[in-house]
């Protein structure tokens, strides 16, 4: 055990959060479906989703009976749906090929969907006990200023040396569990509450005297950015087709961007879906949704309709009351736009 992993697990073991929904037990599938919605999203965000989301599949065997559109309306709003197919996907071949137990080798964690090194050792750690180093976005700004860690922390030859650092300060004595358990999440604990991207909190920070970046006044200068690109930005018109308080969806495709949700119908300028076209809708307030590599710019149009347009196939395009389109699986902005128009209609009824 080194220094600075004795000095976290002391810290994590007074100071660290231990009230958290997904701590205190040692079920995987409770703390996995906890790691997958950490993944690029903050505590405080995930924890009204965790409750709702166990509430509803509290068993690996449940979740994977599901369908994916369930799966995702639960997971609507919180972004990043990949994840949520892929725990999908990862149930199912966790009935099918470990016979409905969550597997306890690490190579077989790592093979399920949506699950990298970082997060089976998480999981490892926390479940089963067979402490794993972890690497997570805390993880690697903690690392990069206490270690002195220049570059970009994604390019390989910095991920390579950050795992290394992971692998030396790694307690790995299944004997001292509880040692193992308070490191992982004392550097969980650590990167988000106090060596924090911004404004860290360097003078009540345990290894304070060992920091590399603190003694060289690198910490605001580490870790280092990300390359800097122009992100593409897109424009969409998308359509609000109302019918007697009732609107249209549409299902996107499988893959890309919201895949497997209901969103709005998208047209280009001057074509037409169903033969409604843009001369007969008015603009409502734009909106901008940015994703991690590009930045999506909405023009909703609001079309009233007298006649509601029949539907061949329902699997792609739906009718739904407009309370019940806000709480299907739909992006974000899309919920944002449906309840502005909910709003209106219920203010002038």
């Amino acid at each position: 055990m080194t220094q600075f992993s004795q000095r976290i697990i002391d810290w994590q073991k007074l100071h660290g959060r231990h009230d958290l929904p997904w701590q205190n037990t040692i079920d995987p599938y409770a703390i996995w479906v906890s790691e997958i919605m950490l993944q690029q999203t903050q505590v405080t965000a995930v924890i009204g989703y965790y409750a709702k989301f166990m509430q509803r599949f509290p068993s690996i065997k449940i979740l994977a009976a599901a369908t994916q559109e369930e799966v995702l309306q639960y997971w609507s709003g919180l972004g990043y749906y990949s994840r949520a197919r892929n725990l999908h996907a990862a149930a199912q071949k966790i009935m099918d090929d470990f016979n409905g137990v969550f597997p306890s080798h690490f190579d077989d964690i790592q093979s399920l969907s949506g699950i990298g090194r970082s997060t089976a050792a998480a999981i490892s750690t926390f479940a089963l006990n067979l402490p794993q180093p972890i690497l997570d976005g805390n993880v690697k700004r903690v690392f990069a200023r206490h270690f002195n860690v220049s570059g970009y922390t994604g390019a390989p030859k910095v991920a390579q040396q950050l795992w290394q650092i992971a692998e030396r300060e790694n307690p790995n004595d299944a004997n001292k569990e509880s040692d193992a358990i308070a490191y992982t999440q004392g550097l969980m604990d650590l990167g988000a509450t106090l060596c924090t991207r911004t404004k860290p909190r360097c003078t009540i920070c345990p290894v304070n005297h060992s920091c590399e970046a603190l003694a060289l006044n690198l910490v605001k200068s580490l870790p280092t950015p990300k390359p800097r690109k122009t992100i593409p930005e897109k424009s969409v018109t998308m359509l609000v087709l109302i019918h007697q308080n009732t609107v249209m969806l549409e299902k996107r495709p499988p893959s890309g961007i919201w895949g497997g949700l209901w969103s709005l119908p998208e047209v280009t300028e001057g074509a037409n879906i169903d033969g409604v076209t843009l001369q007969n809708s008015s603009a409502l307030k734009p909106l901008t949704h940015v994703f991690t590599h590009f930045k999506l710019h909405i023009t909703p149009q609001l079309i009233y309709i007298d006649q509601l347009i029949p539907q061949v196939n329902q699997a792609v395009k739906i009718w739904l009351p407009l309370e019940e389109a806000i709480a299907a699986a739909i992006p974000t902005p899309i919920r944002t736009i449906l309840m502005s128009i909910n709003a209106l209609t219920n203010k002038n009824a």
